[in-house]
């Protein structure tokens, strides 16, 4: 049996495809990582279980009303499921929730991306909902794991992106909790330690 290491926060992703639905181009063909990413992109890979389910099309329909604010700022978005590209077409055409989604669908029956991220579940053999979020140099920076029962929110992962875009171009700036662009950032030092509070103000 093959072993596959697992990323971790931090590390650089390799370069890999996956057969995928493309909704916008009504059409097969393949979704390559490090094509996104040589373009200046972020990449978000959004993991859910599977194609005709109950909770999935409505995560996939969020991030979808989405998706036209992360095109713009930047973020490439890809979902994944161990589905086949054919199975998420037929679904994309049956769905109504899914009627206006136009980011790739990625295939993964084979299980290795969803395993390099750490996020197949052995058990059921399906994905768990996951988030994982890319930079443009290719570092793993986010990852975000839930269990079955419970959908993600679009709006919580704009906001994370942004501000990870935001301390990338901004090197010495860290974002405190529910930062929104526009919001005061922090400068780490000396100055600041035991002061946060005071400097927040």
């Amino acid at each position: 049996m093959e072993e596959i290491t697992v990323l971790k926060i931090g590390d650089t992703v390799p370069d890999m495809e996956m057969d995928a639905y493309l909704p916008a181009e009504e059409d097969f063909g393949k979704v390559k990582i490090k094509g996104i990413l040589k373009s200046g992109k972020w990449l978000i890979l959004f993991f859910y279980p599977a194609d005709y389910t109950f909770v999935c099309p409505t995560e996939l329909a969020d991030i979808g009303a989405k998706y036209r604010d992360f095109k713009k700022e930047g973020a490439g978005i890809v979902s994944v499921s161990t589905d086949t590209q054919f199975v998420h077409y037929a679904w994309q055409h049956s769905e109504k929730l899914l009627a206006e989604i136009e980011f790739p669908m990625g295939a993964d029956p084979n299980h290795k991306v969803s395993k390099l991220f750490g996020v197949y579940d052995e058990k059921t053999g399906l994905t768990w909902r996951a988030t994982i979020l890319i930079d443009p140099d290719g570092k793993l920076v986010a990852s975000e794991v839930n269990y079955y029962e419970v959908g993600r929110n679009s709006e919580e992962l704009l906001r994370k992106f942004r501000a990870f875009k935001h301390v990338r171009e901004n090197p010495k700036h860290v974002c405190p909790a529910r930062w929104q662009p526009g919001m005061k950032t922090l400068t780490p030092g000396k100055k600041l330690v035991g002061k946060v509070g005071e400097e927040l103000k």
